[in-house]
């Protein structure tokens, strides 16, 4: 970081090469959105770029800091209006004999997105840094500046809200 604060773009280069591909998973796990979650992890980048010379080592690692930073651009690209995007179209179902086992898990897999979708953005924020990205308790605490304790509550309720929404949207779908 340090290289960095002192404008050194390779050590830039270095750090997105390792933290990319994990950054964008986290943004994607908040934003359900491909597109977005690249623009906000090079929007990330930036930030670490102009604000190397304030990342102080002995109040956390680097990659709790960088969390941080994407859980914020992400929470604030979501308050955002937006149009939806073309990734949301439904795909075609196919003409093979295992369309229908298709379908179901696709019906699935539909409802725990929109169930991710509907859940307030701390709670989505939670999930995705703990079950998508796998970073333990006081991590994920640490990324969204919260008390370990703090944090294992918010994802208690994330978990129990997502399970209800799922719930229901399954059943609506069934009722159709």
């Amino acid at each position: 970081m340090a290289r960095i604060a002192a404008e050194d773009s390779r050590a830039l280069r270095f750090l997105m090469d390792r933290h990319m591909g994990r950054t964008i998973r986290l943004a994607e796990g908040i934003l359900r959105s491909s597109a977005e979650s690249e623009d906000v992890a090079q929007e990330a980048f930036v930030r670490v770029w102009r604000l190397a010379g304030s990342f102080d080592p002995r109040r956390g690692r680097f990659t709790t800091w960088l969390n941080r930073i994407v859980v914020n651009l992400s929470i604030d690209r979501l308050r955002k209006p937006r149009a939806e995007a073309m990734e949301a179209a439904d795909d075609i179902a196919s003409g093979e004999t295992d369309a229908l086992t298709r379908m179901i898990s696709g019906e699935e897999r539909r409802a725990v997105e929109a169930a991710l979708a509907a859940l307030p953005e701390r709670q989505r924020a939670a999930i995705a840094l703990f079950h998508f990205e796998g970073l333990s308790g006081r991590d994920g605490a640490a990324a969204m500046d919260l008390g370990e304790k703090a944090f294992e509550s918010l994802l208690i309720r994330a978990r129990v809200s997502l399970r209800e929404k799922v719930a229901v949207l399954l059943a609506e779908g069934r009722r159709r």
